[in-house]
């Protein structure tokens, strides 16, 4: 599986923090969350943490869902 790419965050004068992936808001942290957040996108990988924050970014089925005539 490819490595998470396409993810930025941007800090806001008010503690919360944005997430984006492709110029698209993907999740807004507040309070003790963003502050958790913070620390650990600056201590790791922050494009493999900031997906992990987002949710389920990847499953392994997206060749299988792609496929699915719901999604056509």
């Amino acid at each position: 599986m490819p490595k998470p790419h396409g993810f930025s965050y941007a800090r806001r004068p008010d503690g919360t923090v944005l997430i984006t992936h492709r110029e698209r808001a993907a999740t807004t942290l507040r309070g003790g969350r963003a502050e958790k957040f913070l620390a650990e996108v600056e201590s790791g990988d922050g494009q493999l943490v900031m997906a992990r924050w987002t949710g389920a970014y990847k499953f392994g089925n997206e060749r299988q869902a792609r496929n699915h005539p719901r999604n056509r």
